[in-house]
């Protein structure tokens, strides 16, 4: 037995998990090396041996909830880790010359991908599954909270920043009667949002949000906040509240984490969402005040892991249809990355934060929607 896999076993040992062992979220490794790639490079090592297949795992989202519940990632920090730490404080990530970057490399990757992964409205963030039995009512269920949220009523002017393929705009201005503008990075989602929107009372624009301009009786921004970077989480704000009426309400959804920080995940960074980062608590508060009231702030985290295993469930099952587009070496990448971001959820390593703001604070007080 290797040095390297000794020092790896000890290392994963309060997780629970053996390598080589019977358990279903035991990982299995086909190649010796990684072992070593492992704690030579921390998670961007782990998830890059998967992909190579130097290691399978039959429940891959379990695995990653023992592993992050068990504090192990802490304890494989190297000095890489420290120099990429160091080197996002001194670049600006989410700058507007970089604004298109997360459309162009995700967002972008195939319009047939999404449509055989999401739900039949194509919502890309987390569904709410109280009372839902499926995908697809647990994100109507989400679009409908969002909405009652920002209390819309027939006639409103709406601004959806970051717009995804309209399924937001859509249902507000189908169930709510509301007239809708949306923007987003991705030049594919305009493409195929604005077809789908077609005959509505909905405007897609291929957009960066710091040119917004115009007043909103409300606004939305669902799963973009994300992508905004530490450094603008200020100017995020003042741009929505320049847009917002007075009386108007802004509901933010996004997913939020625990500790402050200023990079993401560097296999998530590399492989998945460039110049992304999640934000904590105090990083949003920070960049609200003087800004906004918060009148509300739920977390339904819990509600994020089922909603990946069901993209899981429905990009295996139609991996026969992608297969001429895509390689099997992606197959194994986007698995990894939708498996492993269920099991975080499910260790509650990250969770999902829905705010409702207002400018001044609403005269009487706002009644919580759930």
């Amino acid at each position: 037995m290797s040095e390297s896999r000794v020092v790896l076993q000890d290392l994963f040992a309060p997780s629970g998990l053996t390598f080589g062992g019977d358990a279903p979220w035991d990982p299995k490794v086909h190649d010796e090396r990684f072992y070593g790639r492992v704690l030579a490079k921390g998670s961007l090592g782990l998830g890059e041996s998967y992909v190579d297949g130097w290691w399978d795992c039959e429940e891959l989202e379990t695995f990653f909830c023992r592993l992050l519940s068990s504090g192990v990632p802490q304890k494989v920090r190297v000095w890489r880790d420290l120099l990429r730490i160091v080197l996002a404080r001194l670049t600006n990530r989410g700058r507007r010359s970089s604004a298109f970057e997360i459309g162009e490399r995700h967002y972008d990757l195939g319009n047939d991908l999404y449509e055989t992964m999401l739900d039949r409205r194509m919502t890309y963030s987390c569904g709410y599954w109280a009372g839902a039995r499926n995908l697809d009512e647990a994100q109507e269920a989400k679009l409908d909270l969002v909405c009652r949220k920002a209390a819309l009523k027939p006639g409103m002017r709406v601004l959806d920043i970051g717009c995804g393929w309209g399924s937001l705009a859509a249902f507000a201005a189908e169930r709510y009667g509301v007239s809708v503008v949306g923007i987003t990075v991705s030049k594919e989602q305009i493409e195929l949002g604005r077809l789908r929107t077609a005959g509505l009372p909905v405007q897609l624009l291929l957009q960066d949000y710091r040119d917004l301009a115009g007043t909103f009786d409300a606004i939305v921004s669902v799963g973009m906040f994300e992508h905004v970077g530490h450094r603008h989480y200020r100017t995020f704000f003042d741009v929505a509240r320049r847009c917002l009426a007075p009386g108007g309400l802004f509901v933010l959804h996004t997913i939020g984490t625990r500790l402050s920080a200023v990079s993401c995940d560097p296999w998530i960074e590399k492989y998945i969402f460039p110049n992304s980062l999640v934000p904590s608590m105090a990083q949003i508060a920070a960049a609200l005040e003087n800004r906004f009231v918060i009148e509300d702030w739920q977390n339904i985290g819990p509600h994020y892991e089922p909603t990946l295993m069901a993209w899981f469930s429905n990009f295996r099952a139609g991996w026969d249809r992608l297969q001429g587009r895509y390689t099997d070496r992606f197959y194994r990448l986007w698995s990894y990355y939708l498996r492993a971001c269920a099991g975080s959820f499910r260790a509650r390593y990250n969770d999902v934060w829905q705010l409702v703001l207002s400018r001044e604070g609403l005269s009487g007080g706002y009644e919580a929607v759930r």
